[in-house]
């Protein structure tokens, strides 16, 4: 079953009741921009959750990563309080290719929802396509009956991590742009690099410029150098976010689903007895 919906499809769902739909886009360098986009317009019946307010946990200077992971019964309260009920289906979007909307994705099938989509090419696939847009905001009649548990099975933390680097049997996938997973700039972290032994796959192939997805084969063949390899793979990049798009192409491909090291490079380099590797 794909992971994604067009607009087409989603344009027939807009007056379904079971229809929850959440617009989460964002901005690493200005973080309140997303919240001026849904208030100038989104699609109509969107809710908006914020990555740092809604989705993420506060950060702990020189402990965590820049979005760490929010406490599964947080998250799920806020989810309730914009109407999430557990048979909605869930539809996501964010600018275009994902990127913020694949965090929001990873989180609810954490918790269990079974019923989620991200919107293949985003908002900008839907005001190209001069579909309708609002700037109401939707005020839910009553909180949603959505009841999540956390599986901590699709997680790895830095501990494993650290004690299985030289474990032929685990591979990390680094979603970055090669020149930070090179060391070769780091715009966010103190630190630039990788973690040894990780492969560079960037998240950004994943879609194309118009941010639509690849198809399911095309994903397929990005992971190809680990089909039939038996290896584990986990998914990270700099905070947690975006390794969470990796994941989606992987599941989208048909593959089995990678974990996600969600503290990523920015919670790896808190600890400088981690080792740090560049080429």
């Amino acid at each position: 079953m794909s992971q994604l919906i067009d607009i087409h499809s989603l344009a027939t769902l807009l007056d379904d009741p079971k229809l929850c739909l959440i617009d989460c886009r964002f901005s690493l360098d200005q973080p309140d921009q997303g919240r001026f986009d849904y208030a100038a317009g989104h699609i109509p019946g969107a809710r908006y959750m914020h990555l740092d307010k809604d989705l993420s946990a506060k950060v702990v200077p020189g402990t965590t990563g820049r979005h760490p992971l929010p406490d599964p019964g947080l998250l799920q309260t806020r989810l309730q309080r914009i109407g999430l009920n557990n048979a909605d289906q869930v539809v996501i979007y964010d600018d275009g290719a994902g990127m913020f909307a694949a965090r929001l994705w990873w989180s609810l099938r954490w918790l269990g929802h079974t019923s989620v989509k991200v919107l293949d090419g985003g908002f900008q696939a839907w005001t190209n396509a001069g579909l309708p847009v609002s700037q109401e905001t939707p005020r839910p009649a009553a909180e949603g009956n959505f009841q999540g548990q956390a599986d901590n099975s699709k997680l790895i933390d830095a501990a494993e991590i650290t004690q299985r680097l030289n474990d032929s049997s685990l591979q990390l996938l680094d979603a970055r742009g090669p020149a930070r997973y090179r060391g070769e700039v780091e715009p966010l972290d103190p630190v630039a690099g990788h973690i040894p032994g990780a492969a560079n796959l960037p998240c950004a192939e994943n879609t194309l410029a118009d941010g639509r997805w690849l198809t399911p084969e095309q994903l397929k063949s990005r992971f190809a150098p680990w089909h039939d390899s038996g290896k584990e793979l986990v998914s990270y990049c700099g905070s947690g976010v975006t390794a969470c798009h990796n994941i989606l192409a992987a599941v989208e491909a048909g593959l089995p689903e990678p974990k996600l090291y969600a503290g990523s490079w920015s919670e790896w380099i808190t600890d400088p007895q981690r080792p740090v590797a560049r080429d």
